[in-house]
Formats: C-alpha cells, sequence, structure tokens
C-alpha cells in the first residue's frame, strides 16, 4: 500500500502539495492510506473550527463531515484549496444542521493542546494578532466576538481559507467577510492591551490625605 502521510504537518497548512491528486484519486478508491491522510490534513483544523462554534458535539458533526467527505468525494473538482473549502463547507452546513436539531448549549473546554494542534502557521497581519495570544486564552478571547467575528476569524485561520472561500462557505461577500476580518482582529488587539496593560501603583501607605 502506498503510504502518503509524512510526518505531521500542523493543520491549516496545505500539507499534500504535489501528492493531492494521487490521494484523491486513491481516496475514490477506498485507499486505507489516501484516507488517512486526508483525516490527518482537515480533521484537526475541522474540529477546531467546531469547537470555536459551540457546535453541540463537536466530535459528531465532525463525524458526519468526514462521512459526507466520504460519501460526495466522487462529485468533487479542483484543488487542494477547493478541497479544503469544500470540506469547511460540509462542516458549516452540518453545524447548522446540529444546531438546528437540537438547543445550543456550550461546548466542553477546549484543552491549550487542541487550541495548539488546530492553529495554523499564517502570515501578515493576522499572524500578528495571533502571536500575541497566548494558546491556552485564544478560544477564551474568541468567545468575547461576535458571532460573525468569530465564525469569519476561525474559517480564515483555522481553516487557511482565503477571504473568497470563506465568502462561500459562509454565504457572505468577500467585502463583508474583509470588514469582519478588520473588526475582529482589531477587537482582538484591544482585548490583548486590556491584558497586558500594567496594573495601577499601589497606594503609598504613606502618604498624606
Amino acid at each position: 500500500m502506498r503510504e502518503y502521510v509524512h510526518g505531521c504537518s500542523r493543520p491549516g497548512e496545505a500539507t499534500l502539495g504535489d501528492r493531492f491528486i494521487d490521494v484523491l484519486h486513491a481516496a475514490r478508491r477506498g485507499d486505507d492510506a489516501a484516507w488517512a491522510a486526508v483525516y490527518r490534513d482537515l480533521a484537526g483544523p475541522l474540529l477546531g473550527y467546531l469547537r470555536g462554534q459551540n457546535a453541540p458535539d463537536p466530535e459528531d458533526v465532525l463525524g458526519e463531515t468526514m462521512l459526507q467527505l466520504v460519501r460526495d468525494i466522487d462529485r468533487f473538482t479542483g484543488d487542494e484549496g477547493n478541497f479544503r473549502s469544500w470540506a469547511f463547507t460540509i462542516a458549516h452546513r452540518r453545524l447548522l444542521d446540529a444546531r438546528r436539531s437540537r438547543s445550543r448549549k456550550p461546548s466542553d473546554a477546549v484543552g491549550a493542546d487542541m487550541i495548539e494542534a488546530a492553529l495554523p502557521v499564517v502570515t501578515g497581519a493576522e499572524s500578528t494578532a495571533l502571536e500575541e495570544l497566548e494558546i491556552d486564552d485564544a478560544l477564551t478571547l474568541l468567545d468575547r466576538l461576535t458571532d460573525e467575528q468569530r465564525e469569519v476569524l476561525l474559517l480564515r485561520l483555522l481553516g487557511d481559507l482565503s477571504v473568497a472561500q470563506t465568502a462561500k462557505v459562509t454565504g457572505r461577500t468577500p467585502d463583508a467577510v474583509k470588514a469582519l476580518t478588520k473588526r475582529g482582529l482589531d477587537r482582538l488587539r484591544t482585548l490583548l492591551g486590556e491584558r497586558t496593560a500594567p496594573d495601577p501603583p499601589p497606594p503609598n501607605v504613606g502618604e498624606r490625605r
């Protein structure tokens, strides 16, 4: 059996690269190693997105997402970036289905190891914001954003999706995605500033009133 998994890459990166077409064809034939590569590449970011969105039973929603990938993979066309966008579109729809089918409740707290495994390497303004975050505080801060800002940032940062891909997943315009990304990152920087501001000096005990 051909081995498709080469080491453990950080989720959010295009880890299959030139092997993607071979993996795709093998997965369509039911090759276990190919599906292991697909799962290894997508499961962490997808689960991070679902947990960050407070999905009911995020592991179950992830399982439903992967099952639909298996069922519908013969219908997929495109490159690796399109495949990631397709997977997150399915996860987003399964999330909406889960919310409709049962009352929404907070998911279990996400451990630092889960967040660290899901966060990708990013560049630019997004990288600057993430570099300032402590891993175990990341989702706590994201929970203080609006639902729309959090959704877009999770797709951009965990899914490593482009503006256009994020717009397609969420049904928004690219301009709306850009605006939500900017406002979300601005809010994160504000929250980080509040957390890192120096404490006020203690009162001078000897000061005369």
